[in-house]
């Protein structure tokens, strides 16, 4: 730990790698792991519990009269009026971890009277240490990081992630993929949203988007980012997205033009919006249907062949 870093950010780093250190040895033998599942598609994992407990043990007995608030045990933990309230994900990416895919991330952000300014999200299999303070920055293991430079869409590599619970609304997942990636070098989804918004304050991708996410999924990464000299919002632009389940991030320039496109998507979007994107889809529907009839035309009423 370093003594020109915030006393608070500390120990959410000491937090931290006491978490990636349980993380790590339970990688070594994955399939020994115990998982339980939350609904289809969502895991739990001892260790999710283990790093949870290591987190909340950490901070808790630096600062007793914080809150929690975590992803697998709530608001259990902590005083319960404080306006410093922790926002823990464990391990971010639970689904890769379990099969060894390397690509998940422990998650902590101070909130303070609703506003984040502590951030750090660890990845425990590369050691890489992203940490932000508001007002002094953003920092992968002590060196300062920024946003990309891009300024165009078609040299743009963004990240995302696909719906996966019940009732999530993957069509229009489909529509939002389907305008997103022709406009863009590159679309990725590495399945662990703390580390997408991280990489976006590294310059790694240019920008990201994703709904269903939660409070713990994004709170650290949200700070990174601005630190980081991004910007960050809702699918409309607006910046109070923390509890609203859908986030858009990016360089400035980058995250102005995804706005212009996934702004009809978002459930904040205007009604006439809203009209527009569903006539869109009824002559898309109308026009599958036409091709559908041709392709199974009876054979009287198939064009002569040209030969």
């Amino acid at each position: 730990m370093s003594s020109n870093l915030h006393p608070m950010l500390n120990v959410a780093i000491k937090a931290a790698r006491a978490a990636g250190a349980l993380i790590n040895r339970a990688a070594l033998d994955v399939e020994a792991v115990r998982i339980s599942q939350k609904q289809i598609n969502d895991f739990v994992t001892e260790v999710d519990h283990a790093s949870e407990q290591a987190i909340i043990e950490t901070l808790l007995t630096a600062y007793p009269g914080h809150g929690i608030l975590a992803e697998e045990s709530g608001s259990q933990y902590g005083a319960k009026d404080s306006e410093f309230v922790w926002i823990i994900d464990p391990l971010d990416g639970t689904t890769n971890f379990i099969h060894g895919f390397p690509v998940y991330a422990v998650s902590i952000a101070l909130s303070v009277r609703g506003k984040i300014e502590q951030a750090v999200v660890y990845d425990p299999s590369r050691n890489d240490l992203f940490t932000a303070t508001k007002g002094r920055g953003a920092y992968l293991n002590e060196r300062r990081i920024r946003v990309s430079k891009r300024t165009q869409l078609k040299d743009s590599l963004i990240s995302t992630g696909f719906p996966f619970r019940p009732g999530d609304n993957f069509q229009n997942y489909m529509r939002m993929m389907a305008d997103v990636m022709p406009r863009t070098a590159g679309l990725r989804r590495p399945g662990a949203a703390a580390l997408d918004l991280a990489y976006i304050a590294a310059g790694y991708c240019d920008g990201f988007f994703e709904s269903g996410l939660s409070s713990w999924d994004v709170a650290a990464g949200s700070l990174l980012v601005t630190e980081a000299g991004g910007l960050i919002g809702n699918f409309t632009g607006e910046a109070d997205f923390l509890e609203q389940g859908e986030c858009l991030a990016g360089n400035p320039r980058i995250y102005g033009q995804l706005v212009s496109i996934l702004g009809k998507y978002s459930k904040f979007a205007s009604a006439g919006e809203k009209a527009g994107l569903r006539q869109t889809d009824a002559v898309s529907t109308a026009t599958a249907s036409d091709t559908e009839t041709s392709a199974t035309a009876t054979p009287h009423e198939t064009p002569d062949a040209p030969f």
